[in-house]
C-alpha cells in the first residue's frame, strides 16, 4: 500500500512576512497570476516596469519595493521587439537606470504555443537553463489556439504553468485581456474567457481606464487587496513610464492613522540600531502584527519622519 505524504500542521513550514513578495504588496513570490485589462489600458507597461524593477531591484512604479531581485525572462507576443525595446529603455530613463545593465532576457522565438507539446517542452527547458526569478508572457490570447471559454481547454494550460511555478520556484505574471464593456463587473469576473483564470491566480492585477484615468487594483489569495491606485502614463524627455497619481490608496478596510504608542516604540528601535531595520526586526522588537507595522512605517515614510533603503528603515 502506498500512502500520501502527510505533515502535522504545527510542522508545516511558516514563511516570515519579509520573504513573501516578490514585489511587496504587488506581487506574491513565487506566485502565479494575472495582469487583466481592456485593451489599451496600459497592461504591458506594467509589466515591463515589473520585469525593471525586479531586474533592477529598484521599486516598481517607482513605489513598490522589490524583496527578491534575479533575472526575468519575457515573451511579448504582440509587440514588435523594437518596440518591446522602445518601452524598456523608457522605464529605465524614468528609474534613472541603463537597460544594458539589467538581467531582462526576452524569448526571440516568432511563436510561442502552450497548447503544443514541442513548445512546451522548450519553454521549460528554457527556464531550467536560465532559471528566472519573474516570467512574463504578453498576452495570453497569443500563446495558444483553444476556446478561452471552455474551462476543460484553458485549465491544463494554466495548469502547466502552475508546474513550471513549482518546479522553478519562479513567478509567473500572465497577460490577460477583460472583456470590453465590462468596466460595471468585479475585476476578477470581468476576464474575458472561463473562470479558470480568475481562480488560478496567487496575485491578480487589474487595470481599468475611465477617460484618461487609469486605476490599478491588486488582488492577492493570501495578502490583503488594494483598491483604485491612479495611474497615468507619462513622458518626460525620452521616458515614457506608467506613474502612481496622487490620489489616495485605499485598502478593504479603512485605514487610521498610526498609534502614536507604535510610533514612539518604533523610533526607539531606530534610534538603538547602528544600521537600517528590515520589517521582521522590528517586529520582533515591536511585537506587533506585520500588516499594522508594515501600514505604520509607510506611513512614516510618506509624512518624512523615516526613509526606506534596500537595506530597510531608519530615521531622518
Amino acid at each position: 500500500m502506498s500512502l500520501l505524504p502527510v505533515e502535522p500542521a504545527h510542522r508545516l513550514k511558516d514563511c516570515p512576512e519579509e520573504e513573501r513578495w516578490l514585489i511587496e504588496e504587488l506581487w506574491a513570490d513565487k506566485a502565479v497570476g494575472i495582469i487583466g485589462g481592456e485593451p489599451k489600458c496600459c497592461k504591458s507597461f506594467l509589466a515591463l516596469d515589473m520585469a525593471v524593477s525586479v531586474a533592477s531591484q529598484r521599486p516598481c512604479l517607482r513605489r513598490f519595493r522589490v524583496v527578491r531581485s534575479g533575472r526575468v525572462l519575457l515573451y511579448a507576443a504582440e509587440d514588435a521587439l523594437h518596440v518591446v525595446r522602445s518601452r524598456l529603455d523608457g522605464i529605465c530613463n524614468a528609474a534613472g537606470l541603463s537597460l544594458a545593465d539589467l538581467d531582462i532576457q526576452v524569448i526571440t522565438a516568432p511563436r510561442l504555443r502552450l497548447d503544443l507539446d514541442e513548445d512546451r517542452r522548450r519553454l521549460w527547458e528554457t527556464i531550467g537553463a536560465m532559471r528566472p526569478v519573474l516570467l512574463l508572457l504578453d498576452p495570453f490570447v497569443r500563446l495558444h489556439r483553444i476556446d478561452e471559454n471552455v474551462s476543460g481547454e484553458v485549465a491544463p494550460l494554466l495548469a502547466y504553468l502552475r508546474d513550471i511555478q513549482r518546479r522553478f520556484s519562479v513567478a509567473v505574471a500572465l497577460v490577460h485581456h477583460a472583456r470590453k464593456g465590462a468596466g460595471k463587473v468585479r475585476q476578477g469576473q470581468a476576464l474575458r474567457g472561463s473562470s479558470e483564470f480568475h481562480a488560478w491566480g496567487d496575485s491578480n492585477l487589474y487595470m481599468r481606464r475611465c477617460g484618461e484615468q487609469l486605476s490599478l487594483s491588486v488582488e492577492h489569495r493570501a495578502a490583503p487587496s488594494l483598491n483604485g491606485i491612479p495611474l497615468a502614463l507619462r513622458e518626460d524627455e525620452n521616458a515614457l513610464a506608467l506613474a502612481v497619481g496622487e490620489d489616495t490608496v485605499t485598502t478593504p478596510k479603512t485605514q487610521t492613522a498610526p498609534a502614536d504608542h507604535l510610533v514612539d516604540k518604533i523610533e526607539a528601535a531606530l534610534r538603538g540600531a547602528n544600521s537600517p531595520m528590515t520589517v521582521v526586526a522590528i517586529r520582533e522588537v515591536c511585537r506587533v502584527r506585520t500588516q499594522t507595522l508594515t501600514r505604520t512605517l509607510a506611513s512614516l515614510v510618506e509624512s518624512g519622519r523615516l526613509v526606506h533603503t534596500a537595506d530597510g528603515y531608519g530615521l531622518v
